[in-house]
């Protein structure tokens, strides 16, 4: 048995995912990793294991699949099971087009890993809280939660989900001593506009082009902030932009 924290992150094989384990694996936190991508999720966990000297335990599934997250989270070693802190990070923007001209397979894929793939998550570790008595959950929303964008309609509806389903979560889990964080962050350079374009390196360079955007490390330690707090104080909203950015809208960029 081990006496380290544990935190479980989804999506943790690139962009905020992977800076937050490896935030928290350098603090001494034992870490559960989830991805769908088998390889990098071993790679990672050897990374930290070797680094830090904590245990990781990594978790190959996609959080659309509510049969596969459910098996998995139900069939945790016992001595994984005390989770201490969930964040739900995996998501992603796919395609910049107006609603007219969206493709609709796109919008299936954002509602079902940004809201879904968070419902189920959150449900498979919310009993291993409730035997604790204490839990917190961290959800990864976007700025995008308080602002709709053009050409950002179904990313910006499901982002405004994370925040209506964070509050819900605060107030039906409250009796239950069960904090839950929304993090919101602006413009971030990581694989984000990568995904969202396809592929398209030029399109994903253009979007941080004459400002420093966020990093991932940056959200990194805002997580591991508002998760270190003593138990009766809760965070439960942040929105985090880089200082060349006021909201979804404005960016100021030096060209």
């Amino acid at each position: 048995m081990t006496n380290s924290k544990i935190i479980l992150v989804t999506g943790a094989t690139a962009g905020f995912g992977k800076a937050i384990a490896l935030q928290f694996a350098a603090s001494g936190w034992d870490v559960i990793i989830t991805g769908r991508r088998q390889r990098r999720l071993e790679a990672l966990a050897s990374e930290m294991e070797a680094a830090y000297g904590i245990r990781v335990l990594p978790l190959t599934f996609d959080v659309r699949d509510r049969q596969s997250v459910k098996a998995q989270l139900e069939a945790l070693p016992e001595d994984w099971q005390a989770i201490d802190v969930l964040v739900n990070n995996a998501g992603l923007a796919l395609g910049r087009d107006t609603f007219d001209q969206a493709d609709m397979d796109d919008w299936e894929t954002m509602i079902d890993t940004n809201i879904k793939g968070l419902l189920y998550v959150s449900r498979g570790v919310l009993p291993y809280f409730e035997k604790r008595g204490k839990g917190h959950i961290i959800n990864i929303g976007s700025t995008a939660a308080k602002d709709v964008y053009p050409m950002g309609n179904v990313y910006c509806a499901t982002k405004s989900a994370v925040e209506a389903i964070s509050k819900a979560q605060r107030i039906d889990l409250l009796s239950k001593k069960i904090k839950v964080t929304a993090i919101h962050p602006g413009a971030a350079q990581t694989e984000f506009s990568i995904v969202r374009f396809k592929g398209d390196q030029a399109e994903s360079d253009k979007v941080y082009e004459g400002y420093h955007a966020l990093e991932a490390k940056d959200i990194a330690d805002i997580a591991f902030y508002v998760a270190n707090l003593p138990e009766h104080v809760c965070i439960n909203d942040l929105v985090v932009t880089c200082t060349a950015q006021a909201n979804a809208f404005f960016t100021h960029k030096e060209v």
